[in-house]
């Protein structure tokens, strides 16, 4: 029978995503379909899975293997800010309103949670609805940061300051849901170990840390196929983690938090990231969301007039304890954009699972109060993505075009700026000579500097942009600047640098930096060779109807997928792609990759389509 069961469990996990695809069910997130297709086969309803010791132990590897893809979910990279987030250029895009950041957005957001968190579960307790006031808080103010990052991705807003805020707040809510949740096992488990050991988790986590940073870089040099270093890797400091948390009185599934974030740290390869998601997707985690709902049995549960009192309570709590997201993101984000934010944000299904399993191992919650919290935290799943779906529009700062600043406006620089000012890029050139500042102010916008000081160019805001081209002669200015740019935090910076001995004195470092560098006699040099080579090079470059275009493919949707199966395929040609290092000939059965830049040729309005789509963070 054992046997049996996990054989129908399976069978369910590979038709349900089959049978979502096919009816094209989107509205509900997958792990909740797999919740609700656990209570059908459960004693609910059909009454043919019964829990034993397999699952149990698939099932406890699932929520283990969950957490540590969670971990694994943190960009630290959102936490990083330029040195001056404010400035006259982003108040013109922001309006009148001040540009709060996400981080600021993010913590204000989750301090009112965990406030209105804390006083719903005393009102619990002086109602009598759920006696434990520190437990009914730690579920109320957890959120699902797995079905969050599905819907943003799924609206292509991970790059985009609503989506980082967002995506901000739901990692909050399961970060300080699972330390409150270590400590209150802690401080009313049975457990005699000392608080204090705690801590030795972050130590451990450290250790392994500093082992394990160069692996990635050891890892490319040598044969992956049969070892699967990478995979084992990841295992590794799973259950080193897991054990060295229990062993210090902890729980399990903060080890494998933990572990996830120093696997995130180590910054493995994309298709590490690939695979692992494979392993946790495609079988062990299924395996616990179903068996979640296998083990609940509504004919009891909704048998019992307490019960029923209890589930629209927890949902009303759940929804409550988010209400304040809404005035914090209305600091800068736009009415129904602030409500969808409150909307998605009220959803929770892992962490209060997890939170469950914990709570039944302590015998602090009863059958019919868990079964209350998980029916609850259901509904929010169905309602939170419903009303972010149809809630949201595009903020104005996300439809802004990119913003090229030009330091140096002179006959290189000038018809450059001029034909990207007719494309999706907004343009503004900088010049220390008035000369050129009145004679080119009347064809491009032209701002005068005082000097080529760093100073100066912060003063005016120069490098408040998405890239800055450094194009004056001064080589020695160019190369102060593009240094300055890249520690302001612009993306990209692009200098020129006429003089050779100069460029091969700094090129290293510049390089080192991130800065890209080019040199006239070079590029003239290289588009001789290529006019050679492939004599309709220039034809391509020069013409009104086509032209060669790059892009670096951040967004997730387009990863994985052969060349011949994209939606545009018809409106491009590929020539080349950049892939680790060197360049790939493709052909329509060429699978891109995350990452990958790719050459194409197309015309300006495609291109420019084709670009924002395949180059968004998602």
């Amino acid at each position: 029978m054992d046997q049996v069961s996990l054989l129908i469990i399976l069978t369910a996990a590979l038709v349900t995503p089959l049978v979502m695809a096919k009816f094209k069910l989107t509205v509900l997130p997958t792990a909740v379909v797999e919740i609700l297709v656990g209570i059908l086969l459960g004693p609910s309803i059909l009454n043919v899975v019964h829990s034993n010791n397999t699952l149990s132990l698939l099932s406890n590897t699932g929520v283990i293997f969950l957490m540590f893809l969670s971990g694994m979910e943190i960009d630290f990279s959102l936490f990083g800010r330029r040195k001056r987030p404010q400035t006259p250029l982003a108040a013109k895009v922001a309006g009148s309103a001040p540009r709060y950041s996400p981080v600021f957005l993010a913590v204000t957001s989750y301090a009112v949670i965990i406030v209105c968190a804390l006083l719903l579960g005393f009102i619990c307790q002086w109602t009598g609805l759920f006696k434990d006031p520190w437990l009914a808080a730690i579920i109320f103010m957890t959120i699902s940061l797995g079905i969050v990052i599905a819907t943003l991705k799924e609206k292509e807003l991970l790059s985009k300051p609503f989506g980082q805020t967002v995506l901000l707040i739901a990692a909050l809510g399961e970060i300080v849901p699972l330390f409150s949740l270590t400590i209150y096992a802690s401080v009313f488990g049975n457990s005699s170990k000392s608080l204090w050991l705690l801590l030795l988790v972050f130590l451990a986590a450290g250790v392994l840390f500093r082992r394990f940073k160069p692996f990635f870089t050891f890892f490319e040099s040598i044969n992956k196929s049969t070892t699967q270093l990478d995979i084992r890797l990841a295992f590794f400091l799973i259950f080193s983690m897991v054990v060295i948390a229990e062993s210090v009185g902890a729980e399990g599934i903060l080890g494998a938090f933990v572990a996830g974030i120093v696997m995130k740290l180590l910054q493995p390869q994309e298709d590490t990231r690939v695979r692992l998601d494979g392993i946790g997707y495609g079988f062990f985690i299924p395996i616990f969301f179903m068996m979640s709902g296998a083990e609940l049995n509504l004919r009891t549960l909704l048998a019992d007039p307490a019960t029923l009192l209890l589930i629209p309570a927890f949902f009303a709590a759940y929804l409550l304890a988010k209400v304040g997201v809404y005035f914090v993101l209305r600091l800068r984000f736009k009415r129904s954009n602030a409500f969808a934010g409150t909307a998605i944000t009220a959803t929770t299904i892992t962490m209060v699972l997890a939170v469950l399993q914990v709570a039944k191992t302590m015998k602090v919650v009863t059958t019919q109060q868990s079964g209350a919290f998980l029916l609850a935290a259901i509904l929010t799943c169905v309602l939170g993505p419903l009303l972010f779906n149809t809630g949201y529009s595009a903020e104005a700062e996300d439809l802004k075009k990119s913003t090229v600043h030009f330091i140096g406006t002179n006959l290189l620089t000038v018809p450059v700026a001029q034909q990207l000012a007719d494309s999706w890029y907004d343009i503004t050139m900088y010049t220390d000579k008035a000369a050129n500042y009145k004679t080119y102010n009347s064809e491009v916008n032209v701002e005068l500097l005082d000097s080529l000081e760093v100073a100066d160019a912060e003063q005016k805001d120069a490098f408040d942009a998405d890239i800055v081209v450094l194009g004056h002669f001064n080589a020695t200015k160019n190369f102060e600047l593009a240094k300055a740019a890249k520690a302001y935090g612009v993306n990209r910076v692009i200098a020129r640098f006429e003089d050779r001995n100069i460029l091969d004195e700094r090129e290293d470092e510049l390089i080192d930096l991130g800065i890209e560098v080019y040199n006239t006699p070079n590029v003239n040099i290289a588009m001789l060779r290529s006019l050679i080579e492939t004599p309709t090079t220039l034809r391509l470059l020069t013409s009104s109807t086509s032209a060669v275009y790059e892009v670096a493919l951040r967004n997730r949707r387009y990863t994985d997928q052969a060349i011949h199966s994209l939606d545009f395929v018809g409106d491009v040609t590929i020539s080349q792609i950049f892939r680790d290092g060197h360049f790939v000939r493709p052909t329509g059965a060429t699978t891109l990759k995350f990452n990958d830049r790719i050459i194409f040729t197309s015309t300006p309005e495609k291109a420019r389509e084709i670009r924002r789509e395949l180059g968004i963070l998602n």
